[in-house]
């Protein structure tokens, strides 16, 4: 166990996947693509990057950093030139965090452009890689979405969509994918919907999203999600569906539910915020705590925490005030620094937490590093109780399709009892939501063991497909001989 004074706060949350939208037909294609990618930089901050077409070339634009430091200058947007566009934002899960993994990544095929922005992880990403290579192809990135554009200009088929559609057939784990060719954006979510993928219009043009809030910010309709499985092309004729795989029934990821998407997007027809504030009412019923306030840590626990303290009749206060201006790559020089590292993000508030017996709700833990620190910080500040509410079941095994968790050995919840877990973290009580609760969140009676609802692995070890870069020698590859300063 890591001692308290030399905790590492690196890694202790839940990375999110990444976000992706792309609009056809409109005259601020580049313009709107970057106020829909500001919407979902929740999705990833580490890098974003826009490809638009003006009926005779591609323009892209690719930069580390948030969206807002790169696309809202003028100058930029005016060199995206076009009536299409293809948008990514990003937090690298396979790949490391530099210039040519930035995605949307681009080729130049026989049969003329295709730009691809790609959110979640593919299983068999690196064996197809390898195979690739082994044939003679020449790889640039280290991203698994590079494998796509491959398989694609080798594809024997004629048309584009059928060589796309070749493409996916080839493919394990979770993918939404929008992609621009010269006449056609095309969007892809897999057997399995893991990911999700949105379609939205604006005065007569189509939009493919991650998530409704990107449609929100530039005033567009929600239509529809694409469904699990479906291949959706855009094009001057409209929109057009195409069914390459067998039907089976949906398994979105359970995460997007819990932690990912945005409060105010709706979700499988239902709001990421109701269904929050319904899992805390559920944590209370089954983990009620004797407190005299609930306290959200900020900012994912909030709507769970005000569902908990609704249920019990508590009340609820910002016990914690989060500070969201701090940079990514704060400087941290010495280990004393390091130690502070949580109150550049979160401070107690005092006023409310002092004599209290105090519960903290939380959306999940990891590593449980941070949880440690927050807990001091609330009993430095006068708590006279702290305990701790998670409302998700505890995480025990890691993610392969587009989450960044840490290897199982690291995750607290793998290694510890509920017991020894209280202990380590330091709180008077600790309790989890249940499987089943989490299911009855969403509207579920609970989960049908025998057919999940949803992708739930983390929790239940159950895996929905191969995971063919995971098991025997294909774990020991090596990504990339080229290593970058960035």
């Amino acid at each position: 166990m890591m001692p308290h004074d030399e905790l590492d706060l690196d890694g202790d949350t839940l990375r999110e996947e990444c976000g992706v939208f792309g609009i056809f037909g409109h005259p601020d294609a580049a313009a709107l693509t970057a106020l829909g990618l500001h919407a979902l930089q929740h999705r990833g901050q580490e890098a974003a990057g826009i490809v638009s077409f003006d009926g005779s070339r591609f323009h892209a634009e690719r930069r580390m950093g948030l969206v807002g430091d790169h696309f809202s200058s003028q100058n930029v947007i005016d060199r995206l030139k076009g009536y299409a566009a293809v948008g990514h934002v990003r937090y690298s899960t396979t790949g490391a965090p530099i210039l040519r993994n930035v995605q949307p990544l681009f080729a130049e095929l026989a049969a003329g452009g295709l730009a691809v922005a790609h959110n979640g992880n593919l299983t068999n990403g690196l064996t197809l890689r390898r195979q690739l290579i082994a044939q003679g192809a020449i790889c640039q990135s280290t991203s698994d979405t590079e494998v796509i554009l491959h398989l694609v200009a080798r594809s024997q088929r004629n048309k584009i969509i059928e060589r796309y559609i070749d493409t996916l057939r080839s493919l394990e784990g979770a993918y939404a994918l929008v992609t621009l060719t010269n006449k056609k954006l095309i969007g892809a979510r897999d057997p399995l919907g893991i990911r999700p993928l949105m379609l939205g219009e604006l005065n007569g043009s189509y939009i493919l999203c991650s998530e409704t809030c990107a449609l929100d910010i530039i005033g567009a309709r929600f239509v529809r999600e694409i469904e699990n499985g479906e291949v959706v092309v855009i094009s001057e004729d409209g929109v057009e569906s195409h069914w390459p795989f067998p039907r089976q029934p949906a398994r979105p990821c359970i995460f997007e539910y819990i932690y990912f998407s945005r409060p105010d997007s709706v979700l499988g027809g239902r709001s990421v915020y109701d269904v929050r504030k319904k899992t805390g009412r559920q944590l209370a019923l089954e983990a009620p705590a004797d407190v005299d306030v609930v306290v959200p840590i900020p900012d994912s626990g909030v709507p769970a925490a005000l569902g908990y303290a609704q249920q019990l009749n508590i009340p609820f206060e910002l016990g914690i005030i989060r500070n969201h201006y701090v940079g990514r790559t704060f400087i941290e020089p010495t280990q004393t620094i390091r130690s502070l590292g949580v109150k550049l993000k979160h401070n107690a508030n005092r006023a409310i937490v002092e004599g209290k017996r105090i519960v903290l709700i939380d959306d999940s833990i990891v590593r449980g590093t941070t949880s440690v620190k927050i807990v001091r910080m609330m009993y430095e500040a006068g708590a006279k109780e702290v305990h701790m509410r998670i409302a998700s079941p505890p995480i025990k095994h890691p993610d392969f399709y587009g989450i960044d968790t840490p290897e199982e050995k690291s995750l607290l919840a793998a290694t510890h009892t509920l017991e020894e877990m209280r202990d380590y973290i330091g709180v008077k009580s600790l309790a989890f939501i249940s499987v089943d609760g989490i299911y009855r969140s969403v509207g579920f009676e609970g989960r049908n063991n025998a057919h999940p609802q949803f992708t739930d692995h983390c929790f239940t070890g159950e895996y929905p497909t191969h995971l063919t870069d995971h098991v025997g020698e294909s774990a020991k590859q090596q990504l990339s001989l080229l290593a970058e300063a960035g």
